[in-house]
């Protein structure tokens, strides 16, 4: 890694900047102040701000619980922010809002007209290539994505996605900001769904079409999955952790870009985020919840 000594002492003092107060923007968010480092959230919906912090403590007292945070480190300070404007000043901005190429492009534009050139440019994304939504800002080369893994504040792996565009400052600058976060990056080639969920999403959907089939339910699936190849937590169980709304708009991304059948979202999927079932967030999905994952 090269050393970066202003870099690194920008990230300390100015914000990290994480826009989408959702399921991943609150998780990044609690994994950056686990850290110690200053985050300002930024999100449109006054609820989502207000309600952020309790969600965000959660997830802070349920890192500390599983050891996921550096001991003696005092948390940053959190903020709220209701418009993209609020980014001006920032360390690094990472983009987490939900996975449609068009919210996340316009986004983007708006972070970028709000922050200095050279600010490195982050969208967490499970499956939009970052050549996409390059032309989306004014100097595609501090644009960078990255997979987060959910919960993002326990898995210490983030997959990491350089585009055609993409700058030799803003490769150094995520590493530097990932290693400052606790976290390994290990970089893929740009395209559809890139490594993990090119891969995951698939083996998901056929999963799931295996229950609207009746050949099994959830359980016996997961069982199979876990006991028989090892899957750590079974694919359905996986799908609810996810989120079902999300998977349905990763798999078509995947389904769009690749035109591969086997990622059209199985209508079983379908069916169940327009009853709002939607996993452990809405407390329903293939499974049922006591708690609500926020």
């Amino acid at each position: 890694m090269t050393d970066n000594t202003d870099s690194t002492d920008n990230i300390a003092k100015d914000p990290l900047v994480v826009v989408g107060a959702g399921v991943m923007g609150t998780a990044i968010a609690a994994l950056a102040v686990g850290h110690g480092h200053p985050v300002r959230l930024i999100d449109h919906s006054p609820e989502a701000c207000a309600t952020a912090p309790e969600r965000i403590g959660l997830h802070l007292r349920t890192a500390r619980m599983m050891g996921a945070l550096p001991a003696g480190v005092s948390p940053g300070e959190l903020t709220t922010a209701g418009t993209p404007g609020a980014a001006a000043g920032a360390a690094a901005v990472i983009e987490a809002v939900t996975e449609d190429p068009k919210e996340k492009a316009a986004v983007l534009a708006e972070l970028a007209a709000a922050v200095r050139p050279g600010t490195l440019l982050v969208s967490n994304t499970s499956g939009v290539p970052i050549e996409e939504m390059a032309d989306a800002v004014p100097h595609p080369g501090d644009l960078v994505g990255v997979h987060f893994m959910n919960p993002a504040y326990l898995i210490r792996t983030v997959e990491v996605i350089l585009g055609p565009r993409s700058g030799a400052g803003a490769a150094t600058a995520v590493r530097e900001l990932l290693a400052g976060l606790g976290r390994e990056g290990i970089v893929v080639g740009d395209g559809p769904g890139f490594v993990t969920s090119r891969l995951l999403h698939r083996m998901l959907n056929d999963a799931i079409e295996v229950v609207r089939e009746g050949r099994a339910g959830p359980e016996t699936v997961d069982a199979l999955m876990r006991h028989c190849i090892g899957h750590r937590t079974g694919p359905l169980a996986t799908a609810d952790l996810i989120g079902l709304d999300n998977l349905a708009d990763s798999l078509r991304v995947l389904h769009e870009r690749t035109g591969d059948a086997a990622f059209r979202p199985s209508e079983l999927l379908l069916d169940k985020v327009r009853r709002g079932e939607l996993g452990r967030k809405s407390g329903r999905g293939f499974y049922e919840y006591e708690e609500i994952t926020p």
